[in-house]
């Protein structure tokens, strides 16, 4: 039998005045209105570098050609962001979010701070899939993934907060190898990893694959030999690392129980959702439509093509609808699922 999470209503949802509802069914509703696009992490992130491309290229699909601005709010690894867009954030389609992708964990876990329901959100789409990888200084003494699996003094991996990359995917290693990587949790952006690697405060980090190949210092430290990867977090092997073993080949290879594989596969599938886009819960449907559309369109507009091939991007979308069944599948677990990850993930 399985479960669903509770439903959580907005305070504002019953008594909030829609006008967008009305306004939409104008072509021209969106002219001379600006819509932002609130991101969830810092400057420096590759969500907010999406998030801008996408505000300069959306606009131009919408009726009435809307400005659009982007707004960053971090805190706890997108928790934060989720937050305002379900309590506060008005539904009247001039303010959509950019969250971290796992954030559905920290609601299928019951985590305290969580004023949100993924599954509410109307979801736009999102520009890529997501996989992530494991690097190390290739200074330190773990030379394979092997040799951290079968270390007692494991290496100390940085990470922001529990719903960040590193944090995650280093419990799937837990769960799903029986090994795993010393976290160092409470940084309060990715750059402040990449410091702490470099001075030898921490000596690992899990990232998206994106990430490390489209900027620095990752494309210096490659160029330089300071790093080495070491594992894959998806089903495939990326072309760029053609000797660096997945996830999914290791726990083949590990015979991995089956619940923990399972447990294990609902925090990986959360790679898929990408860089998603959400609107708030209980905005007009018709103005949902209009931004869809208006996000697929931008994804092949030459002009942001180009400009994704200069910074070493790569376009991987999922649409609004596929990013909605994502989500409801994601959410709908087994209490006995439910219940191994808040024993993984709860800290």
């Amino acid at each position: 039998m399985r479960s669903a999470i509770p439903l959580l209503l907005p305070v504002w949802l019953l008594s909030v005045i829609r006008p967008a509802l009305s306004e939409s069914h104008d072509s021209a509703f969106y002219h001379r209105k600006t819509i932002r696009i609130v991101v969830g992490s810092s400057r420096e992130s590759l969500y907010d570098q999406w998030g801008r491309l996408l505000a300069r290229y959306m606009g131009k699909y919408l009726p009435g050609r809307p400005n659009m601005i982007v707004q960053n709010l971090p805190g706890a690894s997108g928790v934060v962001t989720a937050n305002y867009g379900y309590t506060v954030a008005p539904p009247d389609g001039l303010t959509v979010m950019m969250f971290q992708k796992h954030i559905y964990l920290e609601q299928l876990i019951g985590r305290r701070e969580v004023r949100f329901d993924v599954r509410r959100f109307h979801w736009i789409g999102s520009p890529d899939k997501g996989p992530v990888m494991l690097y190390i200084r290739a200074d330190s003494p773990y030379k394979s993934i092997d040799t951290i699996l079968k270390s007692a003094d494991p290496p100390k991996c940085g990470a922001i907060g529990t719903s960040d990359l590193t944090y995650s995917m280093a419990k799937v290693m837990e769960i799903a190898l029986g090994g795993s990587v010393g976290l160092v949790v409470g940084y309060g952006r990715g750059s402040e990893i990449d410091s702490a690697m470099e001075r030898g405060e921490v000596v690992c980090r899990i990232t998206s694959t994106a990430v490390h190949f489209s900027r620095e210092p990752f494309r210096r430290w490659d160029k330089d030999g300071f790093d080495r990867h070491l594992l894959v977090f998806a089903k495939k092997r990326d072309t760029r690392l053609p000797d660096v073993p997945t996830i999914y080949e290791l726990m083949e290879k590990a015979n991995t129980p089956a619940l923990n594989r399972q447990v294990a596969e609902v925090i990986l599938a959360g790679n898929e959702l990408g860089r998603p886009m959400v609107a708030p819960p209980g905005t007009a449907l018709e103005l949902v439509k209009l931004l869809r559309e208006a996000y697929d369109k931008a994804l092949v507009d030459p002009d942001l093509l180009a400009e994704v091939k200069a910074l070493n991007l790569e376009v991987d979308p999922t649409t609004g609808a596929g990013l909605h069944n994502l989500v409801q599948r994601l959410t709908t677990q087994s209490p006995t699922v439910i219940a191994r990850l808040k024993r993984l993930l709860e800290h």
